[in-house]
């Protein structure tokens, strides 16, 4: 490996896709899924194997991913529409802007999901495609529209998917994407202006809609369940089962789930084949050396596991760990696999800013990853944190600790959870109520209380303290 110049600044490409699980991933060991582009770049690079997202709710992460800080700091805790949304600050310094300001052409396509007046075109991207600019790509090429519009509708049974026959790859939202992305690529190929260029797709965020030749490639029949999918809830917050109920999936077996994950891995290789597109564009215009690639996303799906849909009401690890991969020729070695503790998003934008030569703002809290990435990090973390306020079923607060064996789960209107991760990698038993448990369950709730100060969390006052720290809840 060719060692890179220190701190030379280079390129970025970065695919941040919406909602995919870590375990739906051939690196990561799932059994059906095809991933080899993905794969590949994971063999070219490092995989980080435990990437968590700072919360599993589109809105604040990706306002975290812009800011470099969590959701306490810029203040965007939810999606729009809920009760307690409100846009990230704009007067908080912007990873795009920053960018722009240090020299880099700078283009978001895709999604984006935060109202406020730090849209990308407003705050250093030079290009900035949104993701409603498909339907009119997909119209002008006579393909008739998606079967079920992505968030749009209050039926819920639309939101489990469908085959898009109307479609093919070739006419899918992946494919549309990737090809503005290869299109900016041959722009800024042999051009001395860096570039950082951010695609955010849709998928694999239900209802999940793959075209046929996709769908074929997965028979509901060969679709294994989740390690979680068993789950019976026992002891656990009443509003887990709440959701079950809503969603009208409470007496659902395996054979209702398959269809439905079945969809949404075969949307998972799609968008792998058109991040092969995107990697053979870069070897094409020789500039796979000098190009940062980053895959990773927002949050994740429960998608039956524990026998429910989406996220927004629970931290289990389906819906808070996520893929994360890295590839940096001559700084990354080839095939590293990174168990270091990532806060992903608020990492990210600090990262982007080490890998750009440009000094983080105070006001971004994460870790240059590239150190970790390169196996030469000096203080890993360890234990990570993340924070829920769901919304789907009101106001519903959560925070999370959890280190290598144990999981915390503070949910402030409901049961506790802890999880021993070692003996229940699928966090099916509820162990917070066990008496020969406790001295691990408060160990973990002091650590939960040092964190919460260290992000001047709102929740965290003389009441919450006082309740976490002596122990005051069963």
């Amino acid at each position: 490996m060719t060692k890179r110049p220190e701190r030379q600044p280079c390129n970025i490409l970065l695919i941040h896709s919406d909602q995919h699980r870590f375990d739906a991933l051939g690196v990561n060991g799932h059994p059906l899924v095809r991933t080899p582009n993905l794969d590949r770049l994971a063999a070219e690079g490092v995989n980080f194997t435990q990437a968590f997202c700072p919360t599993p709710i589109c809105s604040p992460e990706r306002a975290s991913l812009v800011t470099g800080c969590w959701p306490t700091r810029h203040g965007c805790m939810s999606i729009p529409g809920a009760e307690i949304y409100r846009p990230a600050q704009a007067d908080l310094p912007l990873l795009p802007s920053l960018l722009h300001a240090a020299g880099y052409f700078v283009a978001h396509i895709g999604k984006f999901h935060n109202e406020t007046a730090a849209t990308p075109d407003k705050n250093g991207a030079d290009v900035y495609i949104p993701e409603n600019a498909y339907d009119q790509w997909r119209k002008a090429r006579g393909v008739p529209p998606c079967p079920m519009p992505v968030y749009r509708g209050n039926d819920l049974s639309r939101w489990f998917g469908a085959v898009d026959n109307a479609a093919t790859a070739a006419t899918s939202r992946l494919a549309w994407g990737a090809g503005e992305v290869d299109r900016l690529l041959d722009d800024c190929a042999g051009k001395k202006r860096p570039f950082f260029i951010r695609w955010d797709p849709s998928e694999p965020h239900l209802p999940c809609q793959p075209p046929p030749e996709f769908a074929a490639l997965y028979p509901p029949k060969n679709v294994p369940p989740w390690p979680s999918f068993a789950d019976t809830l026992e002891g656990k917050p009443f509003i887990q089962g709440q959701q079950r109920r809503t969603w009208g999936i409470a007496g659902w077996k395996w054979n209702d789930w398959a269809p439905v994950v079945a969809r949404y891995l075969a949307v998972i290789s799609l968008l792998d084949a058109q991040v092969g597109r995107l990697l053979a564009a870069l070897h094409r215009l020789n500039l796979e050396q000098d190009t940062l690639v980053v895959y990773t996303t927002d949050h994740g799906d429960l998608c039956g596991g524990h026998g429910m849909l989406d996220k927004h009401f629970v931290l289990y690890d389906d819906v808070v760990r996520v893929p994360l991969i890295m590839r940096l020729p001559g700084v990354v070695p080839a095939g590293r696999t990174c168990a270091d503790f990532v806060t992903n998003a608020i990492d990210l934008a600090t990262t982007f800013c080490r890998a750009a030569g440009i000094r983080p703002p105070a006001t971004f809290s994460g870790r240059d990853l590239l150190p970790s990435a390169a196996g030469t990090a000096k203080d890993p973390r360890t234990d990570i944190f993340a924070m829920a306020q769901g919304s789907q079923f009101g106001l519903y607060s959560q925070r999370m600790v959890r280190d290598r064996r144990w999981k915390y789960v503070w949910n402030a209107v409901a049961e506790d959870e802890l999880y021993d991760l070692a003996a229940d990698p699928g966090e099916l038993t509820n162990l917070a109520l066990q008496p020969e448990c406790r001295a691990e369950l408060q160990r973990l709730r002091g650590r939960l209380v040092k964190w919460m100060e260290t992000i001047e969390d709102p929740l965290l006052n003389g009441w919450t303290r006082r309740q976490l720290e002596q122990g005051l809840k069963p």
